[in-house]
Parts: C-alpha cells; structure tokens; sequence
C-alpha cells in the first residue's frame, strides 16, 4: 500500500506540536521516575536493619499501629507522605513526643531505604483495625462521641473549622500525595497529632494549614473526631467507590 507524502503535510501543525509534547512528556516522566525495591522495604519493616529495629516492633506486622504505644498506622497511608515523615523525623524536623526513638530510628534510615519502606507500606492489603474505644474508655482514656465527630469531620463547624474530609477526602481515606489517610487511623494517635498541631510542638504541616485549624478546636472537638475517624468507613452502602490507594506507585520504578 503505498501513502502519499502530501497527506502528511496536511496534518495541522497544532497536532504535530501536541504529538511532540506527549513524547517528550512521557520521556520526562520516565527520567522522573523514582526507584523503589519493594522487598528491601519489606525486610527493614519486618526485620530492621543493622541497628535500625524492625518496624513492625511498634506498628505491628501489618502496619496498623498499636494505641498502648501510641503508634499509628502506616499501612495504605499515603507512599509520600510516609517519605516525607521518615525524613522530617531524620532531620528533626519533627520531634516524635511520644517516642523520641523515632528519630533515631529515623536517622540510621538512608533515603533510599525510607522510599523502599514507604513503598512495601503502600502495597499491603488494606486491614480495617480500628480502636477499641470500650477497652481504651475501660483504661481511663478519655473517648469522645463518635457522633459528633462525624460533624466535624463532613461537614466541618462554621466559625471554627472547615470539614476534615475537605483535604483528607472522604470519611478521611486520603488524598496522594499530600494529604494521608487519617481514617481508620488510630484513635490514641489522631488526638496527640491534633493536641501537637494545636501547641506548636509538631510543625511540619504544609503551609502551616494542620495547625491554623487545630488551633481553634477544643479538647473535646478533638477526642470527638478521633472517636469518629477510627471506625470511619472508607465509603458508603450507595457507592462504593473507593480511590486505588496504590496509584503513586505508577510514577515509581519499582524492583523486587
């Protein structure tokens, strides 16, 4: 079949230049690519790393966190905000109050190695562990309503706060890159994160945006959408729709 060299120039110029910038958009892409090794990750959570302990020793084998050592979960929680947290803890930017260990932990991490546990986190199945907010109550931890935390976290309170779903998605389930999944979330861990955000001892929050809102919350705002947000389904019985919390990897080269 032979093709006639005058079609081609009849393709307009505005759809060769569109052609061009794919091409070299998908080449850009490829070169941005960052390099994970899943199993590395994997192996530093299970088992650690020369002094570095394994992971899984706090935040429990499937990455759930644990509400007696006020860890929280990691698993499914959002691939750069993991990496972003794993280095602001390595760089003090972050001080962890309730565990200083972190930071050293942190520290004997290398960059490589906090994107490869980051990754291995971001490819677990995803677990629903929420608190037991009977036991912690029985323990002598305050536990808010979840009820009136449901407010807060959909609909937000005029004068005081915007809605937690509208940065964090709904019911909290995450928005990549930035925002993590605070849903599901452990309970003890969501209301130390708040009351930090609040005093000013934790300040690693994006433009300053976590504590302009927790600063205007109460106590009990706070324990009430930590009760809420710990059980707080990822969708509804009417749409079932659920984002892939796996979709950053599709911009990693990822080897096992």
């Amino acid at each position: 079949m032979r093709f006639r060299n005058h079609g081609m120039r009849r393709i307009p110029a505005m759809l060769v230049a569109a052609a061009l910038f794919c091409l070299t958009g998908a080449s850009q892409a490829e070169a941005d690519k960052v390099t994970v090794n899943i199993g590395a990750g994997k192996q530093i959570f299970l088992n650690g790393k020369g002094d570095v302990p394994a992971c899984q020793t706090c935040h429990g084998p499937k990455g759930l966190g644990d509400d007696g050592m006020q860890t929280p979960r990691l698993a499914n929680i959002g691939y750069a905000y993991v990496v972003k947290q794993l280095t602001n803890i390595a760089d003090d930017a972050r001080v962890v109050m309730t565990n200083p260990m972190m930071n050293i932990v942190a520290k004997g991490l290398t960059e490589q190695d906090r994107k490869d546990v980051a990754a291995y986190l971001n490819t677990l199945e995803p677990a629903v562990e929420p608190s037991d907010l009977a036991a912690l109550k029985a323990g002598g931890t305050e536990v808010g309503e979840a009820y009136k935390g449901q407010i807060l976290v959909r609909y937000g309170i005029i004068g005081k706060a915007p809605a937690c779903q509208s940065c964090h998605g709904f019911n909290g389930r995450g928005s990549d890159p930035v925002y993590p999944q605070i849903g599901q979330q452990k309970y003890v861990y969501l209301v130390n994160q708040l009351k930090s955000w609040r005093d000013g001892s934790r300040t690693n929050d994006p433009l300053g945006q976590m504590r302009a809102v927790a600063k205007n919350l109460t106590d009990e705002d706070i324990i009430n959408a930590a009760a809420y947000l710990t059980r707080a389904p990822k969708s509804t019985p009417g749409d079932g729709f659920l984002p892939n919390n796996q979709s950053v990897l599709g911009n990693l080269h990822i080897v096992q």
